[in-house]
């Protein structure tokens, strides 16, 4: 794959962070969504049909459960490697949740994304926010179910919870989808087929913006370089 070079001078108004994007030619895709609206079947239908999307994988220092492996599911580190990584800066995101240390390494991403490769990222809303502040020119996609009353029944479906524990789920998801204004993309999950065609232009109408084309196809942008 070609680089694209600048062969005179930029002017005044340069915008760095264009510049940036262009030397990157994959997308970063960010998914979020509430429990219960079908994210992660979307998202493994999406990366089944579309070689070129590839899952970005976290790092964790909670064990691997069986089944799972290192490089595949999770990187797998233990804390002092964890909080190394984190006092030098390399996470775009990071959280502590349930005594574990779970990141998103930002120097992982830009080394597959220079690659060529498209990386998708699931995460919640205050995750996306943070990978925004990263990644400006990252695609935002957010999950929706048709109704509440759809996504309590998809909800009951997956277990016995008390009806506390339905009520905290039920106030939990309505309290992110009141973030879904912050995405760029808004998908209803009400048929599983036509959610993933929605996913799926998504992806394709993201690769046609400008900064994605000419990282792509710098010899047909070449004429822009020229005086």
């Amino acid at each position: 794959m070609g680089r694209l070079y600048y062969r005179k001078r930029p002017p005044a108004e340069f915008d760095l962070f264009q510049f940036l994007a262009t030397m990157i030619s994959g997308t970063l895709f960010i998914v979020a969504a509430p429990s219960g609206a079908g994210k992660t079947t979307l998202v493994s239908r999406l990366i089944e049909h579309d070689p070129r999307v590839r899952h970005s994988i976290s790092f964790t220092t909670r064990a691997p459960r069986p089944g799972e492996l290192d490089g595949r599911e999770y990187h797998f580190i233990d804390v002092q490697h964890f909080l190394a990584m984190r006092e030098r800066g390399e996470f775009a995101e990071w959280a502590e949740v349930h005594g574990n240390f779970y990141g998103t390494s930002r120097l992982w991403l830009e080394q597959r994304m220079t690659e060529g490769c498209d990386m998708l990222l699931e995460i919640d809303w205050q995750g996306a926010q943070q990978m925004r502040r990263q990644f400006p020119e990252a695609v935002s996609i957010f999950i929706l179910p048709p109704s509440i009353a759809e996504l309590e029944s998809r909800l009951r479906k997956r277990g016995a919870d008390s009806e506390d524990v339905m009520a905290r789920r039920i106030a939990g998801a309505l309290g992110e989808m009141r973030h879904v204004g912050e995405f760029d993309f808004v998908i209803i999950n009400n048929d599983l087929d036509v959610a993933l065609g929605e996913l799926q232009a998504a992806v394709r109408a993201s690769r046609l913006r400008y900064p994605r084309q000419r990282a792509r196809h710098p010899d047909v942008f070449r004429f822009l370089d020229q005086d």
